[in-house]
């Protein structure tokens, strides 16, 4: 198989082996950073840390990133094969290389861009739930006699929810409520529908 490797290798040009000595390894990277990022990539283990960064404000139009400088080099080298194989020049085929590579690396970071925006936090943030419309799931008293819980859809999942009331008459279970207020972030000030 690579029996002819070393006269094919020889009858390059030295612009053509230094494409080559591109195409050839980050072309393989490339096919693996690809193969990692559609099956997840990511190790699974059971160190003892456990904790949320509350100041992540997403990955934002990264540029400068390591996929991108491999997308670019296998884009770069490819491009530059194709080229000289063509018949271009040195100049042409090092310019159209080198703009290929970067189309190559603005999509690849508008493409991680958009896949940023499709995920979420996951976390409840409760002061969506004012305005809502949910049903009492235990009784709540009148003037803040107890706490009570409600059921009621929030960022698209349904919860049970602690709840309050300033109304003068108990919400009994099944009544409709709609929420009025947050208390303290982590109550729902409600009143019958």
């Amino acid at each position: 198989m690579f029996e002819n490797f070393p006269d094919w290798w020889d009858a390059l040009s030295l612009v053509e082996k230094i494409y080559w000595g591109f195409a050839i390894p980050f072309t393989i990277l490339f096919v693996l950073q690809m193969i990692m990022t559609l099956i997840g990539g990511e190790l699974e283990t059971d160190g003892g840390a456990d904790f949320d960064v509350e100041t992540d404000h997403g990955a934002g139009f990264q540029f400068f990133t390591i996929k991108n400088f491999v997308a670019f080099f296998t884009i770069f080298s490819w491009t530059g094969i194709a080229c000289l194989d063509a018949g271009l020049s040195i100049l042409g085929t090092i310019a159209a290389s080198v703009i290929a590579g970067i189309i190559m690396m603005l999509v690849m970071a508008a493409l991680f861009y958009s896949f940023s925006k499709l995920t979420s936090s996951g976390t409840l943030q409760l002061k969506n739930a004012k305005g809502g419309v949910g049903e009492v799931y235990l009784t709540i008293k009148a003037k803040r006699g107890n706490i009570g819980k409600v059921s009621i859809m929030v960022q698209g999942s349904f919860r049970e929810l602690d709840a309050i009331t300033d109304d003068d008459h108990d919400l009994t279970n099944g009544m409709v409520i709609t929420v009025r207020d947050v208390i303290n972030g982590n109550l729902l000030l409600v009143s019958k529908s």
